[in-house]
């Protein structure tokens, strides 16, 4: 299945529909549940109508149809779940953090290899796919950050991977943006990101684990996903690194990680991290970690972060070149 929401005047968490499998004709099933985050707190029991209602859209439904392609165009598409319970995000991308350890003659510590890294970040709201990142200043050091992430439904304290899979519910494309400028300074102070973060982007739809397949439980292990992250800056191609290689700590793990010491609630996000790949010439999913290894190979970054006016575009495609979960495209505005 695949879940949008739209935009609504006045309803926060937007309005749910069910989108087909080419992301081209959605169905409003607000009788079924009235937001993805009510869908998620009633799973269970809701499950078997809303796939039937899913396998209806690709054969035929009565339900009125519309142009989601269209829609989506026309901004009329808020992120699936436009507000979130809580936003936790690792860094399961061991690369990423080697090369920030690197660049300032520093070594990985030994436990990042066994204990994930995770902060919470701010999950009252979730941009949409062609919502544009808002900033008040390019001096920040605008980024993007290409991820993949999986929404939860209910995961019990001290939950194992084996059982934070059984609690995924649908998993997401994200743009983590980023104020690359803000942030040492606030990491000096021992006490994690807020003004570091901008509000987060998500795909336009999310997708529940069983139309991924083998991509989401083959050889490379379960819970990562093995499809390339294509990502855009500028209108031109910046990189394509494989979602599942070179990843340390599984989406599972990291759910697992974060239930350790509390339960987490129907309506978690949970992020990967960058993606990021040991091979440069799969490119980057983020500016910063190509200034890092210019800084390296170089002597200096070349890449600029983002100006007002800029574009940035994260999408992934299967085997036949289809888009799965729909690309995020935004474009840099100054805010106010």
């Amino acid at each position: 299945m695949k879940f949008a929401s739209f935009k609504h005047p006045t309803n926060r968490d937007g309005v749910l529909h069910l989108v087909d499998g080419a992301l081209k004709r959605a169905i409003n099933i607000t009788d079924i549940a009235p937001t993805l985050q009510a869908a998620l707190e009633n799973w269970t029991a809701l499950e078997g109508r809303l796939q039937d209602e899913a396998e209806s859209l690709e054969c035929g439904t009565d339900r009125p149809v519309i142009d989601f392609a269209k829609a989506l165009e026309a901004g009329l598409v808020a992120a699936p779940l436009p507000r979130t319970h809580q936003w936790l995000d690792g860094s399961a991308y061991l690369s990423h953090v080697e090369r920030v350890r690197r660049a300032r003659n520093d070594k990985v510590p030994e436990s990042f290899y066994t204990d994930p890294l995770m902060y919470q970040g701010g999950g009252d709201a979730m941009m949409g796919p062609r919502d544009p990142i808002e900033c008040l200043s390019e001096d920040w050091g605008i980024d993007l950050e290409g991820e993949v992430g999986v929404i939860t439904g209910d995961v019990k304290m001290g939950a194992t991977p084996a059982e934070a899979a059984a609690a995924v519910r649908l998993v997401v494309l994200i743009n983590d943006v980023s104020y690359r400028k803000l942030i040492p300074a606030e990491l000096s102070k021992g006490f994690g990101f807020v003004n570091g973060k901008g509000l987060n982007a998500l795909s336009p739809v999310a997708v529940t684990p069983d139309e991924l397949g083998g991509a989401w439980s083959d050889q490379k292990g379960a819970g990562k996903l093995d499809y390339r992250l294509i990502c855009h800056v500028r209108g031109k191609w910046f990189g394509n690194p494989n979602a599942a290689d070179d990843m340390t700590f599984s989406l599972f793990d990291l759910v697992s990680h974060a239930a350790r010491t509390r339960p987490l609630k129907a309506g978690t996000l949970i992020g990967s991290g960058t993606v990021s790949n040991h091979d440069v010439n799969t490119g980057y999913a983020c500016i910063m970690e190509k200034r890092l290894v210019e800084q390296v190979e170089l002597g200096a970054a070349k890449e600029d972060f983002l100006r007002f006016g800029d574009t940035v575009e994260i999408d992934m495609f299967d085997h036949q070149g289809e888009t799965i979960f729909g690309a995020i495209k935004q474009v840099v505005k100054k805010a106010g």
